[in-house]
């Protein structure tokens, strides 16, 4: 696994043992098909300086960050930037950051609360393989 954080590259940071959260990422890199997204555990000394360089130190661990430059957005605001930086279809999703914040962070949080009990969780982060391997941050 890479050590190095690019610069450019969008970071997504995810509950390296959330089933449901693994499930997000196994969702991305098959249709990120430019290779633009690299990850990275919120668990992980990577993932743990992004959220302090970021100003979210100890921030709680039931939520995705996307790091994007200076610029980080965490639940429902990084799965809609997600979603519009994939494209197609996806972008469907971009109209739905005009509704009420507090509205769509409700149900993430809804989601995210009982994410373990309905998806499980694993007893570690997972690990890539392939190609995709050089994407993940250590």
């Amino acid at each position: 696994m890479s050590s190095d954080v690019p610069d450019d590259a969008p970071i997504v940071l995810f509950d390296g043992v959330c089933n449901l959260c693994h499930g997000f990422v196994q969702f991305i890199v098959p249709r990120d098909t430019e290779g633009q997204f690299h990850f990275a555990s919120l668990q992980s000394d990577v993932g743990q300086q992004l959220l302090a360089d970021h100003g979210l130190e100890g921030h709680d661990l039931d939520s995705v960050v996307l790091i994007e430059g200076d610029d980080a957005y965490v639940k429902s605001a990084a799965v809609i930037r997600i979603a519009r930086r994939l494209g197609g279809i996806y972008r469907l999703l971009g109209p739905t950051r005009y509704l009420p914040r507090r509205l769509r962070d409700w149900a993430y949080d809804l989601v995210a609360e009982h994410r373990y009990r309905i998806f499980g969780q694993k007893e570690q982060c997972m690990m890539p393989t392939g190609n995709v391997q050089e994407r993940f941050l250590e």
